[in-house]
């Protein structure tokens, strides 16, 4: 089994990177793999609304968003972390997964998500409450921890001494990886997606 983790930070290595890796460390623990894709600072367009996606993803390909899908078809589950910038994340993780989920939600049902939030004070919880919308319209379970999955810290090494906040990602990975084993052990013994209906789509009311 393998998790997809997503740093929205423009800084490779700052803060939210650093609770990444406490979380990924507890999932290798699990017998659990994972691999934090980076976001990095390059450009990312926003979602225009063309309607042009394909089994391929987004019709533009002049960044990251179709090779994140691609390894989102592979993955078990996955965890995205943001700055927090103005009480909200990152606009960059939010362009980004505005295409991701528009263009490849088939890749994302059905397997657990877990957002966490990095800042210096103030605005994690909000910023975990947009990245959870996500999870909830794309049929995902949502991983909690024994707090929202928050962690303080501002100059880039500082969210070390947050203990609290780590102990949060532990725990946050712990709860992953049993819901991961649970989902295997479903499949095993042949326990079937639920069924989803389509078709409905109420664009106003009278």
């Amino acid at each position: 089994m393998k998790v997809l983790m997503l740093n929205g930070s423009a800084k490779e290595n700052g803060n939210t990177y650093l609770c990444l890796c406490e979380v990924g460390q507890q999932l290798e623990k699990e017998g659990i793999e994972y691999e934090i894709f980076q976001l990095g600072g390059t450009p990312i367009r926003d979602c225009i609304g063309c309607g042009k996606c394909s089994e391929e993803g987004c019709v533009f390909q002049d960044d990251r968003v179709n090779e994140f899908i691609r390894k989102a078809k592979e993955a078990d589950g996955f965890v995205f972390g943001t700055p927090v910038y103005y009480a909200h994340p990152s606009g960059r993780i939010l362009s980004f997964l505005d295409r991701v989920f528009y263009s490849g939600s088939g890749a994302f049902a059905f397997k657990p998500g877990a957002s966490v939030a990095v800042a210096r004070r103030g605005g994690t919880t909000a910023s975990f409450d947009v990245l959870n919308k996500y999870f909830g319209i794309s049929q995902m379970p949502v991983v909690g921890s024994t707090y929202w999955n928050n962690a303080h810290g501002r100059v880039p090494g500082e969210a070390a001494q947050d203990e609290e906040g780590l102990q949060t990602m532990r725990n946050l990975a712990r709860n992953l990886a049993w819901m991961l084993k649970c989902f295997e052990k479903g499949r095993e013994a042949g326990i079937s997606l639920p069924e989803t209906e389509r078709g409905s789509r109420t664009n106003f009311i009278r």
